[in-house]
């Protein structure tokens, strides 16, 4: 993905954020993210957004702390209109930022920053809109009915593996070096994440390659239900090892 396709699932993950939480109610639970009501998740996020917008344009007090933009989203009356605001917000920075920001990133094997902070609130956005729908349905739902496409989950995996979890925060770990090739179905592109008592390290690889390579577990299933499942969204990817799989659940978590 590009730019301007990452721009363009942000605008439209908003809007299905948007309809959904307004759909489910302000008090409802949030089945994916357990303890959190609609009105958290907007507040949550909304504050990024304009976390991130502050970042774009070089508010050095609004990038400093997250925590006051929270606090604003949960009193406002209208939690919804809020977050379609700052949604705007940071779409106009994004659109409007030049070929050579000189912005925060934090992923490891981060793009440049006008593109870093396309493709991080594209995703952002898109996860928290599956939670959304989790809040309208009242269940974890399906990669069918989160509708993301095969290349926007492909490269919603890409970022999982090599940008977030090779970080030394991350805490899946190994004694027994373990190599886990992710793997889907549905498009070119595949991954191999080696597991030891470093951090883990993240490669990217053909299907073919990966297939003829030496690993000890599999994930795989199409590009959304493994992307939803990853991000610990969704159950519907096959693994061939349950114990790593309940590892991934517990130490592969991005809070």
């Amino acid at each position: 993905m590009n730019r301007e396709s990452h721009l363009a699932a942000l605008t439209a993950a908003t809007g299905s954020l948007v309809r959904d939480a307004a759909s489910a109610g302000l008090d409802a639970p949030v089945p994916t993210c357990p303890g959190w009501t609609v009105r958290d998740l907007l507040a949550h996020q909304g504050a990024v957004h304009r976390w991130a917008t502050a970042n774009v344009v070089g508010d050095s007090e609004g990038a400093r702390d997250i925590e006051p933009f929270e606090q604003e989203g949960l009193a406002r009356a209208d939690p919804v209109q809020w977050l379609t605001e700052g949604g705007a917000a940071l779409l106009a920075a994004l659109e409007a930022a030049p070929a050579d920001l000189d912005a925060l990133v934090f992923l490891k094997d981060a793009p440049a920053p006008r593109e870093f902070w396309a493709r991080r609130q594209c995703h952002e956005t898109t996860i928290h809109a599956v939670d959304a729908l989790s809040a309208k349905l009242s269940r974890m739902p399906s990669a069918q009915l989160a509708d993301i496409g095969s290349p926007l989950a492909a490269d919603g995996i890409d970022e999982l593996l090599t940008g977030f979890l090779p970080r030394a925060k991350y805490q899946l770990r190994s004694e027994e070096p373990m190599r886990i090739a992710v793997r889907p179905g549905d498009v070119d592109h595949a991954w191999i994440v080696e597991v030891s008592g470093e951090p883990l390290v993240s490669t990217r690889h053909t299907p073919r390659a990966v297939e003829l390579d030496d690993v000890d577990v599999t994930f795989s299933g199409s590009a959304a239900e493994l992307y939803l499942g990853l991000w610990n969204r969704g159950d519907e990817f096959a693994s061939d090892d349950a114990a790593m799989l309940a590892r991934w659940r517990e130490f592969a978590r991005v809070t």
